[in-house]
């Protein structure tokens, strides 16, 4: 039987996606009512500015207020989408105690603080919710959480930030600097005025936390995921990249050991081939390419981000929350049983492609591989071009240890016929 009375739902943030989410619970009423079994009603809106018109909005439900709106007692779920750690932190742990479930699309604070947001939903028996949180409309959080619950994720690899894939796509296919790329993302507004979360891997390293979190059913927080920037990124590299028939991408890596004892969150720039299904992945969109011992290879595709796509993982979420209510159940919550330890950067194995400036002279590549060998580090291709005195060795490495490939460069800094490392990066994907 279908229940009549409404539903409640406050919004927590009215911009670009609070707004779509506002607007599609009022165009799909009928649709959202059928699929949850009774209607849903907007009962508030916490912004900033309430002098800006927001259309479709009822005035009356505007308020600066959002203390008193979590505080309400009335409201069935609390949607978030003001982002930041403070005060969406406190808003949230109130929401709880007042008796609403969370809908949130806030990576940065469900990276930084996930267990103790979960341990207050379950202490209040309220849901939280956050599939928007990481690859905007991608399904990708209840799949990892919940359709392959039985399996076990060996391997999660993706592009998770869009502003990044532009960049670095624009660079490969029009042969643009990094500079130029950027500012034709800010033009097209796929890049803030400020772009550093995103260029400087911020954005990535925070979903890589929740992802490895929910993939390896272990506690890893946003201080647990090496994080590399991509702003020395150059042509040159993208060159290096195409004779090796790769491309660039920055990727965010999860990782379970192969020993199964520990896992390892990474974010950095890093060639892949052709032929791997990410180095497709084109202009803004995302990727997440996930290996699970029985399911094999998963590949989860689509726009990262922006109100449509970002509202739409909201709704999906709004949808599953309400439902539990009406069942007076919750959903599934934080999975962190294995208690697995987080490697650091050192531990990880992998590849590098080394680009040096040496002197053009008999017996310099000699001195380079003993350097390598000295290292432990197994050398796999070497090119070396010259011309008057100066010369180009570039080294793309078997895999190693990723502190023993750090200390080898180190190392090569030191030599006189060294004039200077042009440029590393990490090699994934074979």
């Amino acid at each position: 039987m279908m229940r009549t009375r409404p539903l409640k739902v406050a919004l927590l943030g009215c911009g670009v996606v609070g707004s779509e989410v506002a607007r599609i619970m009022t165009t799909h009423a009928d649709d959202l009512t059928a699929r949850i079994g009774a209607p849903v009603e907007l009962a508030g809106v916490a912004v900033r500015r309430p002098s800006k018109v927001r259309e479709g909005i009822d005035p009356s439900l505007i308020t600066t207020d959002a203390t008193a709106l979590v505080k309400r007692g009335d409201i069935d779920v609390i949607v978030e989408v003001i982002g930041g750690i403070e005060p969406a932190r406190t808003l949230i742990t109130t929401a709880f105690e007042h008796g609403a479930s969370v809908v949130s699309a806030n990576k940065a604070l469900i990276a930084q603080d996930g267990e103790a947001l979960h341990a207050a939903a379950v202490e209040h028996g309220r849901d939280l919710y956050y599939e928007a949180a990481v690859a905007g409309a991608i399904p990708l959080i209840r799949p990892l959480r919940e359709s392959l619950a039985g399996d076990k994720v060996n391997r999660v690899l993706g592009i998770v930030n869009g502003t990044t894939n532009f960049i670095l796509d624009a660079m490969d296919t029009t042969g643009a600097g990094y500079q130029e790329a950027l500012d034709e993302a800010t033009a097209l507004g796929y890049a803030e005025a400020d772009p550093t979360a995103d260029v400087e891997g911020f954005d990535a390293a925070a979903k890589a936390a929740i992802l490895a979190g929910i993939a390896f059913h272990t506690r890893v927080r946003l201080d647990d995921v090496y994080r590399e920037g991509m702003t020395e990124v150059t042509a040159a590299d993208f060159a290096s990249a195409k004779r090796m028939g790769c491309t660039i991408k920055l990727l965010a890596i999860c990782e379970r050991a192969a020993d199964g004892e520990s896992v390892t969150a990474r974010v950095h720039p890093a060639m892949i081939p052709l032929s791997h299904p990410l180095a497709s992945v084109r202009e803004a969109y995302n990727a997440v390419f996930v290996e699970a011992e029985a399911a094999g290879q998963l590949m989860f595709y689509g726009p990262g981000a922006g109100g449509s796509p970002t509202a739409s993982a909201v709704l999906g979420d709004l949808v599953a929350v309400c439902r539990n209510k009406l069942a007076e159940a919750t959903g599934p919550g934080d999975s962190a049983y294995t208690q697995l330890p987080v490697s650091s950067m050192g531990e990880v194995v992998t590849r590098y492609h080394i680009s040096l400036d040496v002197v053009d002279k008999p017996g310099v590549l000699a001195q380079v591989a003993t350097v390598f060998a000295e290292h432990g580090v197994s050398i796999d291709t070497v090119r070396q071009t010259g011309k008057d005195g100066e010369a180009s060795l570039v080294v793309v490495t078997h895999r190693a240890p990723d502190a023993a490939l750090t200390g080898t460069v180190d190392a090569l800094r030191k030599l006189d016929t060294v004039r200077g490392v042009a440029s590393i990066m990490r090699v994934e994907g074979e």
